[in-house]
C-alpha cells in the first residue's frame, strides 16, 4: 500500500477494525494522522478520535491497557471510535503483544485501532503482527514528482515536469521540505508554476545552485567546486545533493550529444551511485568530497581557464 492508497482507504471510512501501518518518515506519519483527523467530524473529535504517542516519553505516556479500554469504550453519537496510536511496535513487551493479538482477534465492533509503527518493520516483527496485516505506506522516491502533483493540485495549482524536477534538484528528497516549499509556492498566487517561479521562490537568496556545482565541474575548476560544495552542504545534506546532481546531469540526456559524451555521462552516473552506497554504508571517509574529486579527473584536472573536452549546454526549453 502507497500514502495514496492510505488516503484511498481513509476515504473508505476504514473498514476493517484493526491496522497496522510502517511509516519510516515522521512527516508522513503526522500526515497520516491528520488526514485520520479530518475523517472524524469536528464535532464528534473530543469523544470519538484519541490519539496516543508511545514514542513519547513522561509520566502521563498511556498504557496499552489504557490504549485497548478506549477502544473497547462505546462510541457516542453512534458513530465509529478511532483510536490512533504512534509507537515503536518492535519494542512492545511479549505480554502487552499477546493482548493487541486478542484485541485483533475480537476487536470492539463500533471502533478502529490505527498503530503507526515509525519507522522500517523488520522481518521478524511482521511475522508477530501478521494478524494485523502491517503494510508500508511510505512514498518511494519514484513517487515523490506525483506526490509533489498532487499537493499542488489540491490548491487549484498546475505545475510543469520540468518545475517539478527542478524543485528537488534544490530540496532534495525530504518530504517535509518540499511541503514547505510547496505552502510558499501556492501563496504567489498563480495557476501554473513552471522553472523559473521556482527559482524565484526556492532558490531565492541562495548564492549558489547545483547548476554552478555542474558548470564548476565541467570547467574543472577545483577551487570553485569546493567553495560551493561548501557553501551547498550549509542547506543540504550529502544526500540530497547526490539526488540534485543525478537530475541535472539527467537533463543532458535530452540533448543532442554524441557517443563520447554518453559514454562519459554514464561514468558519472556509476560515480554517484557509488557515492550513495557509500553514504548509506558509511565505507568511506568523506564520501561527498571524493565524489567530487573523481568527478573532477573524469574529465582530466585542469586549470581553471580550462576548456573543458565535453560540452553541455545548460539552457533548456522550460514549460
Amino acid at each position: 500500500m502507497s500514502f495514496q492508497s492510505f488516503l484511498n482507504e481513509i476515504r473508505k471510512g476504514f473498514l476493517s477494525p484493526v491496522y497496522l501501518f510502517s511509516v519510516a518518515d515522521p512527516f508522513l506519519c503526522r500526515e497520516a494522522i491528520g488526514a485520520l483527523r479530518e475523517l472524524v467530524p469536528a464535532a464528534e473529535r473530543d469523544f470519538n478520535l484519541h490519539i496516543f504517542d508511545l514514542l513519547a516519553q513522561g509520566e502521563d505516556t498511556a498504557t496499552l491497557d489504557r490504549i485497548l479500554d478506549v477502544a473497547n469504550t462505546v462510541s457516542f453519537f453512534g458513530g465509529k471510535r478511532f483510536t490512533a496510536v504512534t509507537a515503536n511496535v518492535q519494542k512492545i513487551l511479549k505480554k502487552d503483544l499477546e493482548k493487541l493479538k486478542g484485541y485483533a482477534l475480537k476487536p470492539s465492533p463500533d471502533s478502529v485501532l490505527v498503530i503507526f509503527h515509525q519507522g522500517v518493520l523488520s522481518k521478524d516483527a511482521r511475522e508477530k503482527f501478521k494478524a494485523f496485516k502491517p503494510v508500508s505506506i511510505d512514498i518511494r522516491e519514484t513517487e515523490i514528482p506525483q506526490w509533489i502533483k498532487s499537493r499542488v493540485r489540491v490548491r487549484d495549482i498546475e505545475i510543469s515536469d520540468e518545475a517539478v524536477g527542478y524543485l528537488i534538484s534544490l530540496v532534495g528528497n525530504d518530504l517535509g521540505l518540499l511541503s514547505a516549499e510547496i505552502e510558499k509556492i501556492s501563496f504567489i498566487g498563480q495557476k501554473r508554476i513552471n522553472t523559473d517561479d521556482i527559482s524565484d521562490i526556492v532558490a531565492a537568496g541562495r548564492q549558489y545552485g547545483v547548476f554552478d556545482l555542474v558548470d564548476a565541474l565541467k570547467v574543472e575548476d577545483a577551487g570553485r567546486v569546493f567553495r560551493i560544495y561548501k557553501a551547498l552542504k550549509e542547506t543540504s545534506d550529502d544526500y540530497s545533493l547526490i539526488g540534485a546532481l543525478n537530475w541535472q546531469y539527467a537533463r543532458f540526456l535530452d540533448e543532442k550529444i554524441s557517443l563520447q559524451e554518453k559514454e562519459y555521462l554514464l561514468n558519472v552516473f556509476e560515480l554517484l551511485h557509488q557515492a550513495d552506497m557509500e553514504l548509506k554504508s558509511s565505507g568511506r571517509n568523506f564520501p561527498m568530497e571524493y565524489l567530487l574529486v573523481r568527478l573532477l579527473r573524469l574529465r582530466g584536472l585542469r586549470s581553471p581557464s580550462g576548456q573543458a573536452g565535453i560540452s553541455f549546454s545548460r539552457q533548456y526549453s522550460y514549460e
